[in-house]
């Protein structure tokens, strides 16, 4: 077997594409079709070359090997869901891909050269291997050599191909505005299943991120094949299971209303669609996205700030003494950034008006912002702002000076959604007034953080003649020029940190987090029901971006009353930040929240730095418990908790995982002497853990014991 992350295998013509713990193979058949081989734990690709014979079953399914072609067009007999799909200036709608040669790029990167047998249309198709991760980054590259536009149906980044299961298991998750990231487990039976977004961003319906087993896989064994596509615009994943067995998982860019013309000269690259295998089940698949995510997709590795939000507080009756009043109740509880929610700028008295004029209210703040800016610094906090550059009132001096700008066909009237529409951010003069007021804000006052919202999906995606002429994709310039924004934002101003905020959890995916800090995860600050949404979050993103809130209680979404300690052990297990309005808190609540900040700062790095374990779910039983383990392997924290009393107490165990089966660990519960257990012990009989009464939680801290020598 080879070490090397690429390895060619010329006369069986066959790639492997080698990871700490997987192969990857993939080889040209007689046909000069590039085909899928095999995807799992390491083998002998030597002796593969068997597995390239290409089969026929009848007329009807003639070439059954397309079935699982590495990248596939729309074209002869091949009628799977397609890599691409292209109609040529001539009419001809049939594509026949073959494989040209191949290039290494990169010690770790691959590109296979495809091109059509008789129209000038070149695709690439990129492979970039982490091997400490087991993951294989992959995107296309079509270029149209032509002297005409070609006109791109459909694009895809990627397609995966799970081979020789009994049965395929799908996981994914779901959910609704306030409801994002419910898991969902589905066998597969032979068809299509589609998880996408036509809204315009990601969405909170569903998440490009995906999980295939055997049916299996829990969350410390099982074979577990994943994926993650980066792109915050319109997407599809498309899981489809043959009468053959196999399962082709084909996502990208989604072809609904997504056609656009390539011209003459131009390459379109295609966002990055993540792939991996683990043989460690759904935990293990979780801390290799995490640390992915940590090492190649995030902009820095900055701790998440303990920060306050004035939102929930004030909503749009923003007052600089206002402000001030809940910024010096925020630094008694030792928050470290004050972040000014909507209602700031404009004639923002609601969300009726002043979206879009991005000009701080005099009234509300008569010496402009920086008095209160002052105030928080001199209060030993950063200062943050709330905007939502992609949107405007009708009501807006901005939107009565450039109703053009606005997403509209000339016929319709726009559909206002939470009064307000969606400015075209493809349009070169949008795309330069959002970057110039973005500048003008971040230049003229000592910010520090910047929540980047937005609250409402696009509809009318109608755009300017010469856009529309030029057959550009509106759904995909948004997204680009975005990106651009953001990427040029973070050029100017590298101190400033960002959130990606729509509506919740709306915008979050591995294309915005290579921009963002932290992710908004959802609108719902119930501390029960961010178990479950926290919870299907992290299957696909790491806790180092995700952001929660201690706010009131009752909670105002479900009239849940929650003991303060529940509230916040729930918010300690991302970033933390606080919501509530803590002008009505008393002197007692203030004490014991200061007391929740002072311990979040002391584990924080074991919290965004450190790995998870899922050890117990809601989703099965009354009890839930989460163990972090720091990046030293010194340190664990647990976090415990419990749905509801039946039947009396009784002491439970919880194996925990990840830990040194030979050392000893100092367990340090709240309010308790601390006492000695083995690591095995923790393992294999599990610490001794017990809740009483309803909504009740504990967090347990583990310390390794260092030997004398």
């Amino acid at each position: 077997m080879t070490s090397l992350p690429i390895t060619y295998l010329e006369q069986s013509r066959i790639f492997e594409l080698r990871t700490n713990r997987t192969s990857y193979l993939l080889g040209v058949n007689d046909a000069g079709t590039v085909q899928h081989i095999y995807w799992g734990q390491p083998v002998e690709a030597s002796e593969c070359a068997p597995m390239l014979k290409r089969r026929h079953h009848s007329s009807f399914d003639a070439d059954v090997n397309r079935e699982s072609e590495e990248y596939g067009g729309w074209g002869g007999s091949n009628y799977a869901e397609p890599g691409l799909k292209v109609t040529f200036n001539d009419g001809v709608r049939d594509l026949k891909l073959t494989y040209k040669g191949y290039s290494l790029d990169k010690e770790n990167e691959l590109v296979i050269h495809l091109a059509d047998v008789y129209y000038s249309l070149r695709v690439d198709i990129h492979y970039k291997v982490i091997p400490e991760y087991d993951l294989i980054e992959r995107y296309a590259a079509v270029s149209n050599d032509e002297n005409h536009p070609i006109r791109v149906e459909q694009v895809m980044a990627a397609v995966w191909t799970v081979q020789a299961q009994q049965q395929y298991r799908l996981t994914h998750v779901t959910g609704r505005w306030a409801g994002e990231y419910q898991l969902r487990k589905e066998i597969l039976t032979e068809g299509k299943k589609v998880l996408e977004s036509r809204r315009g961003f990601t969405g909170p319906h569903a998440n490009p991120w995906f999980a295939m087993d055997n049916g299996k896989a829990d969350e410390t064994s099982g074979r577990v094949w994943f994926g993650a596509l980066g792109w915050s615009g319109n997407w599809k994943i498309v899981a489809e299971k043959t009468t053959f067995g196999h399962v082709r998982i084909v996502g990208g860019i989604n072809d609904f209303d997504g056609s656009f013309l390539l011209k003459p000269g131009e390459t379109y690259t295609s966002p990055v669609f993540t792939g991996g295998f683990t043989s460690g089940g759904f935990g293990e698949m979780s801390r290799l996205l995490h640390r992915y995510e940590g090492d190649y997709i995030l902009p820095t590795r900055k701790l998440r700030k303990v920060l306050y939000n004035s939102w929930e507080a004030t909503e749009f009756a923003v007052s600089v003494e206002g402000q001030k009043e809940l910024a010096r109740q925020a630094a008694k509880l030792g928050v470290e950034r004050f972040v000014v929610d909507d209602g700031w700028f404009g004639a923002r008295n609601s969300d009726r008006a002043g979206l879009g004029d991005w000009q701080v209210n005099v009234e509300k703040f008569p010496n402009g912002l920086k008095e209160l800016i002052d105030e928080v610094k001199g209060l030993g906090m950063e200062f943050g702002i709330w905007v939502e550059p992609e949107s405007v009132n009708p009501d807006s001096r901005l939107f009565r000076e450039h109703p053009e700008w606005v997403y509209q066909f000339p016929t319709r009237e726009g559909t206002q959604l939470r009064n307000q529409l969606l400015l075209n951010l493809g349009l070169a003069e949008v795309k330069a007034f959002v970057l110039d007021f973005m500048t003008e804000l971040l230049s003229s006052y000592d910010i520090s953080f910047i929540k980047w919202d937005m609250n409402r999906t696009v509809t009318e995606p109608g755009t300017s003649p010469l856009l529309q002429q030029a057959g550009e994709s509106i759904w995909i310039r948004h997204v680009e020029h975005l990106y651009e924004i953001w990427a040029e934002l973070r050029r100017r101003f590298p101190h400033v940190e960002f959130e990606t905020c729509a509506g919740g959890g709306a915008r979050i995916d591995l294309g915005i987090l290579r921009y963002a800090d932290q992710a908004w995860i959802s609108d719902n600050t119930d501390a029960r029901d961010r178990l479950a949404i926290q919870e299907g979050f992290t299957y696909a993103y790491s806790p180092a971006v995700m952001m929660c809130w201690v706010t009131e209680s009752p909670h105002g979404f479900n009239g849940r009353s929650l003991p303060m300690s529940y509230r916040f052990h729930s918010s300690m297990m991302g970033g933390l930040g606080i919501g509530a309005n803590i002008r009505n808190w008393s002197d007692e609540q203030l004490a014991e929240a200061g007391e929740y900040v002072e311990l979040y700062k002391a584990i924080r790095p074991t919290i965004l730095h450190g790995s998870l374990y899922r050890l117990e779910s809601l989703e099965h039983g009354n009890m839930a418990a989460y163990q972090y383990l720091s990046q030293d392997l010194q340190e664990a924290v647990v976090f415990t908790f419990l749905q509801s009393q039946h039947f009396g107490s009784e002491e439970r165990y919880l194996l925990l995982q990840g830990l040194d089966a030979k050392a000893s660990y100092e367990v340090q519960e709240t309010d308790k002497e601390p006492i000695i257990l083995h690591g095995s012990n923790l393992m294999n009989i599990g610490l001794p853990v017990l809740l009483r009464g309803d909504y009740s939680s504990k967090l347990i801290r583990l310390k390794r014991i260092i030997e004398a020598s």
